[in-house]
């Protein structure tokens, strides 16, 4: 390897060191450098977040492979990789199994690695993340190529450090580093915001712009979207980040026990209060509390919330003490609030002191091909759960993600991706090394598939005077919720969806009515 070509994929990096640029543009103009000085099928920089290697940009790798999360410990070859400080080549006889088999965007029946090397990056003195090339051509490196991967490594280091310096000066570092303390510490991989549209990067800008203040935040959508999510991406960009963030779902709660949830009780405040017990805003105080689907509160229990809201003191169910409570507070809902508040169901004054700062958070439907990233995520997080070496997606299952509607939005492709790689892998007698989904694995159609179940149901009879409007409501509800279990053989999840209704507001409307 002669010292002019590798000084002609270095130059321009060198350029853009200086240049104000996305980080995106320029892990890109990184990978088409690396592709240039060292011919492959793929090349990708990941970045090291804890026990997690995190793509940041690919090249010659399927678009779902930025959504993925790849857990060091379950990729021997990430290891070997990161455990050197020098760039490692794999033979390709090879027996470690290789993290992009099955995803090499490439029009090849084999879409197997056969010849792979990689390189830490390191930044003060410690891996920051990965370079890796593959091949699908046994061979493809050569030894003296590793020289050439070591000096490109030591560039690239410099560029993913100007970005991230870059990043802390926008973010501030303070916060940025509560963050990064609060992942390492974590027992488990928390789920995360993960898209590129317009409409998504609109979101993390607004998470940006209102997560750092004081202001209360009413986070809004259609079932599935990741409201909840959102609320933690809000407390994490808070100066509250390292103090608790409680979360209650209000629609999960019977009315007799939300008063108890929320602001505690004293012992023997009502039949089964055995001890004293704190309630979720004193379990916040200092922090965040998020409540999730408020529009289910009851009228009463509003009134009393607004007051704890104006003025930091509380009472415990059956005690005349006061607490003060610092608590930053987070809502939620699928509901349109401020229709509810037109039609008596929902305090006006409470409705304005929720929605201070109202954040809308996009349907999967209007964020493009943020549905391949978010699918990649999942498939990732199967793979591991059904101990496969790959699983990826065909071209067709890849279109039949793009024109579907989504009316669960991420939830929805979440349970799909899971119900659908289990169904396929049931179909193979042998394990195989690389799992396929197809659209006929999918069972997609396009088009909006919420069905207009409503128009078929008759509607009970009401000619007679003693029947009132609730029992005639009540009789219409039952008859529908019944005959979606029969069509969907007992599936709640499924007749929630159907429906278009939370699936725990179900499970009360239910009871309610008397449906077991």
């Amino acid at each position: 390897m002669t010292a002019t070509p590798l000084l002609t994929a270095l130059l321009p990096l060198v350029r853009d060191l200086s240049r104000d640029l996305p980080d995106h543009e320029r892990y890109r103009r990184l990978l088409q450098a690396l592709r240039d000085l060292l011919p492959c099928d793929a090349a990708a920089l990941l970045r090291l977040e804890g026990e997690w290697l995190v793509p940041l940009a690919v090249d010659g790798l399927v678009a779902d492979t930025l959504g993925r999360r790849f857990k060091v410990s379950e990729h021997p070859r990430f290891a070997v990789l990161l455990g050197n400080r020098s760039p490692t080549r794999f033979a390709s006889d090879s027996d470690l199994p290789d993290p992009y088999d099955g995803l090499v965007a490439a029009a090849h029946v084999d879409l197997q690695v056969h010849d792979c090397m990689g390189c830490p990056l390191m930044v003060d003195e410690r891996p920051w993340g990965l370079l890796t090339l593959d091949a699908l051509t046994a061979g493809q490196f050569q030894p003296l190529q590793l020289d050439a991967l070591q000096a490109f490594a030591s560039l690239a280091a410099a560029t993913v450090t100007v970005a991230e310096r870059i990043e802390h000066l926008a973010l501030r570092v303070k916060n940025e580093q509560q963050r990064a303390e609060q992942y390492r510490q974590a027992t488990h991989q928390e789920r995360q915001l993960i898209g590129q549209s317009n409409a998504h990067r609109q979101l993390l800008e607004e998470i940006r712009l209102v997560g750092n203040s004081e202001l209360t935040v009413l986070v809004t959508g259609e079932t599935g979207v990741g409201k909840e999510l959102v609320a933690q991406a809000l407390h994490q960009a808070s100066t509250r980040a390292d103090k608790p963030l409680v979360s209650l779902n209000c629609a999960a709660l019977p009315d007799t026990l939300v008063e108890s949830e929320l602001f505690g009780h004293v012992r023997g405040a009502f039949t089964g209060a055995h001890v004293e017990r704190r309630g979720k805003f004193e379990l916040a105080h200092g922090g965040t509390l998020f409540l999730d689907e408020v529009g289910e509160l009851p009228l009463a229990v509003q009134a009393k919330l607004l007051r704890v809201l104006q003025s930091g003191q509380l009472q415990r169910l059956g005690s005349d003490r006061e607490h003060h409570v610092d608590v930053r507070l987070i809502a939620a809902s699928n509901r349109d609030l401020a229709e509810e508040v037109r039609c008596g169901r929902f305090r006006a004054d409470f409705y304005h002191r929720l929605s201070v700062y109202p954040l809308q958070v996009p349907p999967l439907r209007e964020r493009g091909r943020d549905v391949l990233l978010l699918a990649g995520y999942f498939l990732e997080q199967n793979r591991s759960r059904l101990g496969l070496n790959s699983l990826r997606l065909s071209m067709d299952a890849q279109t039949a993600l793009l024109d579907y509607d989504w009316p669960g939005n991420v939830r929805e492709l979440e349970h799909l991706i899971g119900r659908s790689a289990l169904k396929a892998l049931g179909q193979h007698r042998l394990r195989p090394r690389i799992l396929t989904l197809t659209s006929s694995d999918l069972e997609l159609h396009p088009g909006t598939v919420a069905p207009a179940v409503i128009s078929e149901m008759p509607l009970p009879p009401v000619g007679s005077s003693h029947v009132g409007l609730r029992r005639a409501v009540d009789d219409f509800q039952r008859q529908l919720i019944l005959k979606s279990l029969d069509r969907h053989e007992q599936n709640r999840a499924a007749v929630a969806r159907e429906l278009e209704i939370d699936r725990a507001n179900l499970s009360r409307l239910a009871k309610r009515l008397g449906i077991d």
